[in-house]
């Protein structure tokens, strides 16, 4: 069982507002199909970011601080459209390429607080994972029972999931080769990244607009995960290079390895 991520970064023109990378996605899309049909046991959920579809519209209303006036909650709305526009292109580029995708927006099955999941309906997910479907889910608005409305990352979406789905690896592809410590000006490729790495601050953050906090909250979540599952694989790696992802889904190991220890 795999989970992965494709990355807004990867998938969108971060710095131009609602602007996906087409050629990227297809590409993306038949690297998947192909790793499943040299591996055909293979089980897969996949998620996707925002990139510059959801990210630049809930920088414009604050989404992730919440919602409470009527102004905010027409914003949360303008949020979630911008980041539907995106899935439809992700689920169409998956479909394209003959992958049995099926979407789970959490703005229609989780609740949150103070922008953690506390319910999400995974049963549906199991089912679909049962029949040999691929579900996908994404970064997407969700209702907060302290601050009304939130924006829930794809990774916190991953982390109520692989606490039921327990998935043997998670794959982060991006934008960028791996983690880098003193990003950007002295960047350094960093093979593995533990606890102490980011207690140490070595972790480089972002460069582009990212409302759910960049690449550092992306590795304390990954290390959330190998804490509470050691048995898990993680890794944070590029999908920039052409049969990079197919290796990764077929048992390869690039970029940064995440671990607890």
């Amino acid at each position: 069982m795999i989970f992965l991520k494709l990355g807004g970064s990867l998938i969108t023109e971060k710095a131009n507002a609602e602007t996906p990378r087409l050629d990227v996605l297809r590409r993306l899309a038949l690297e998947i199909a192909d790793a499943r049909q040299a591996d055909p046991a293979l089980r897969l959920l996949i998620g996707h970011g925002s990139g510059s579809f959801g990210h630049a519209a809930a920088a414009r209303h604050a989404t992730q601080q919440g919602a409470s006036t009527p102004e905010q909650w027409l914003g949360f709305v303008e949020v979630w459209r911008s980041a539907n526009r995106l899935n439809r292109i992700v689920v169409d580029a998956l479909s394209d390429a003959g992958l049995p995708v099926l979407a789970f927006p959490p703005s229609a099955s989780a609740l949150a607080r103070s922008s953690e999941v506390t319910e999400m309906a995974d049963l549906p997910i199991q089912r679909a994972l049962g029949h040999g479907l691929i579900p996908l889910v994404q970064g997407d608005v969700a209702f907060d029972s302290v601050q009304g409305a939130c924006i829930l990352s794809t990774e916190r979406v991953f982390t109520w999931l692989a606490a039921r789905l327990r998935p043997s690896r998670i794959l982060l592809a991006g934008a960028e080769a791996g983690v880098f410590s003193d990003f950007p000006a002295n960047a350094r490729l960093l093979p593995q990244v533990s606890q102490h790495d980011l207690a140490q601050q070595r972790v480089g953050a972002s460069a582009a607009v990212d409302v759910t906090g960049g690449m550092a909250e992306k590795v304390r979540t990954a290390l959330e995960w190998s804490r509470a599952d050691p048995g898990i694989e993680i890794h944070i790696f590029s999908g920039e290079d052409p049969g990079q992802l197919r290796s990764a889904l077929l048992g390869g190991r690039p970029g940064t390895r995440v671990a607890w220890s």
